[in-house]
């Protein structure tokens, strides 16, 4: 089993419309390293912390698993789709998503200001400069840590 950190801005979607709709596709993945983990290690089963971003606070919210296998992501092919990639095409997709599915809100958000502040987690992906990435892999070690926290 892998562990994952996944991001989106809970304007936008967050833990509380993971959780009204239980089951839905994480697309609109645009950058090639993220797209590599959906494609190439993503498996169901997987869990992964949902991150707000962007937010008030920014943190940790909620638990979700991956529900399906990776396919290609069809906001790529659709000319009216906000993701739309003219150089993506179904017979040689060039990008990818995973239906993720709702596991549980954690009792709090943790925050991002926490994580730093954990020694435990000093070498996560998340806490490194620069690091922009709305899809990691989290470390088992971290996830446990992490899930103590809360």
């Amino acid at each position: 089993m892998n562990y994952w950190l996944m991001k989106s801005e809970p304007e936008a979607f967050g833990i509380d419309d993971l959780e009204r709709v239980r089951l839905e596709p994480w697309d609109g993945i645009r950058n090639y390293q993220a797209r590599n983990f959906i494609r190439d290690r993503m498996q169901p089963g997987d869990l992964a912390f949902f991150y707000h971003s962007n937010a008030n606070p920014t943190g940790i919210a909620g638990i979700m698993h991956i529900a399906g296998p990776p396919r290609p992501d069809p906001t790529a092919f659709d000319p009216e789709a906000k993701y739309y990639d003219p150089k993506s095409q179904p017979e040689n997709p060039r990008w990818y998503l995973v239906d993720v599915r709702f596991q549980r809100k954690l009792r709090r958000i943790i925050t991002l200001a926490e994580l730093r502040a954990c020694p435990e987690l000093s070498d996560m992906q998340l806490l490194r400069k620069g690091n922009r990435l709305s899809i990691m892999p989290i470390e088992e070690n971290h996830w446990h840590t992490i899930l103590a926290l809360e």
